[in-house]
């Protein structure tokens, strides 16, 4: 958990600084979000591999070299004396923080009995939360009082004790079976996911049907059909396609899907919200956007320690439900809305996707053969990084189109066009939700 922390404190400090960075190196902000997107491209393609790599030569080892590439990346990206080349060291930061959270659920799930998986799963469900919480204030605190290079300097005291800590706790195990690497599969899932969320995340800004973006659309298609039919003929494949005939597997991962899909459109529309039309400043949005956090962070490891006794369905199930809830009144949100308004539609959102996350990832983890660990790991964080991706590309597609639908010619300001655009978004989202409160409540009894 010490090196888990790192990769959502990371991401959200980086997210603050992004107006620094264009002024420091004299770039537009189109060309600033590349530290951004290097990062989340490079991590969300190379998670599965990561976790195929921990069960072939053992996680603890795959752990450590993540934690000593990230930490060693951090403080280039301190020295970096250009915007690319800051872009560039962040892709290697990406490279380090796959490996450890790839392989870390696996961890947990090897060392753990399965009557405490789930306590010990929201315990690390509740670190994250205290990444994603903590992660805009220390960014704010440090870029006011120390200058942008401590961002990234402030990685290397947490990454040299998280590296101590695990080299000495963590047990190193390895399936004594001898297993191969799946590199052409490796290759071919790299440009598959690859393609896919470059083409998620820039379709919107360089328009759905250009040119490039079919490209990478027609790119994604052939490279997911020959992804499936190499793996399903390889003898050792770097993902094991049976593990998605097990309903439990396939279900709960898909509700994960579903979960982040939800999450990550409301925690991306909710700012333009309140800057736009509420006209908050950056502080009072950060402060309001904790709220959600700081309740996963309080019902992660009580969900946790209630599944392993009550069993993940119904729990996922609650949990699920209440963040379909939660869009469903945040589509009910108005141009005249005080703050209390959003933050108890926030809370019920936190509280929702508290209870679900542990029970979910106890579920997946729990279905998954003991010499499968690692690749149920790096599909649980791929799920993650694809649902994430997917949810911020659908909610801001759905807003330009309302938003272009119901703005009238001429209007001044086009605050009634983003409003039908924003409930058409949450609306959706409650949808993606409820379908996997359902995938949660189909899929039976593990």
């Amino acid at each position: 958990m010490t090196a888990g922390v790192m990769g959502p404190i990371d991401g959200s400090v980086v997210n603050v600084a992004l107006p620094t960075f264009s002024q420091v190196f004299g770039v537009g902000l189109h060309t600033v979000s590349w530290v951004t997107m290097s990062y989340l491209l490079v991590l969300g393609s190379l998670i599965l591999t990561y976790g195929r790599l921990g069960d072939i030569y053992g996680f603890k080892r795959i752990l450590l070299i993540g934690i000593a590439l990230f930490t060693a990346a951090s403080a280039l990206c301190a020295l970096a004396p250009t915007i690319w080349a800051l872009v560039a060291f962040r892709a290697l930061q990406a490279v380090g923080a796959g490996m450890f959270m790839a392989v870390g659920p696996a961890i947990i799930a090897s060392v753990f009995p399965p009557q405490e998986r789930g306590r010990a799963l929201g315990t690390n469900g509740m670190v994250v939360a205290v990444g994603l919480a903590l992660g805009p204030t220390l960014g704010g605190f440090l870029l006011t009082w120390a200058g942008w290079k401590a961002i990234f300097l402030i990685n290397i005291p947490v990454g040299l004790i998280g590296f101590l800590l695990c080299l000495r706790m963590v047990p190193a195990r390895r399936d004594p079976r001898p297993q191969s690497f799946d590199l052409t599969g490796a290759a071919l899932g790299f440009v598959t996911l690859g393609s896919f969320l470059l083409a998620g995340s820039y379709g919107e800004d360089w328009g759905w049907t250009s040119p490039l973006i079919l490209t990478l659309v027609a790119l994604f298609a052939f490279g997911a059909v020959a992804f499936v039919t190499w793996e399903r003929r390889v003898e050792q494949p770097m993902l094991d396609l049976d593990l998605f005939k097990n309903r439990v597997f396939s279900s709960a991962n898909f509700a994960g899907l579903m979960n982040f899909m939800a999450l990550s459109s409301m925690m991306f529309l909710l700012p333009f919200f309140m800057q736009q039309v509420l006209q908050y400043d950056a502080g009072r949005i950060g402060m309001i956007l904790s709220v959600s956090p700081a309740l996963m962070l309080f019902m992660s490891p009580l969900s946790g320690t209630l599944s392993d006794k009550l069993g993940t369905r119904r729990l996922a199930f609650a949990g699920q439900s209440l963040v379909a809830v939660a869009l469903l009144l945040m589509a009910g949100l108005r141009p005249d809305a005080q703050a209390v308004d959003i933050l108890w539609r926030l809370s019920i959102f936190g509280l929702g996707a508290g209870v679900f996350m542990a029970p979910n990832n106890s579920a997946v983890m729990g279905s998954v053969p003991r010499h499968r660990l690692g690749i149920g790991s790096g599909v649980l964080a791929t799920v993650r990084n694809v649902g994430m991706v997917l949810g911020i590309a659908v909610s801001s597609a759905l807003v330009t189109w309302q938003a272009g639908v119901h703005t009238a010619p001429g209007a001044i300001d086009g605050v009634a066009g983003f409003m039908t655009g924003l409930r058409t978004a949450f609306l959706a989202g409650a949808l993606l939700a409820a379908a996997g409160a359902f995938a949660s409540l189909a899929r039976g009894d593990e």
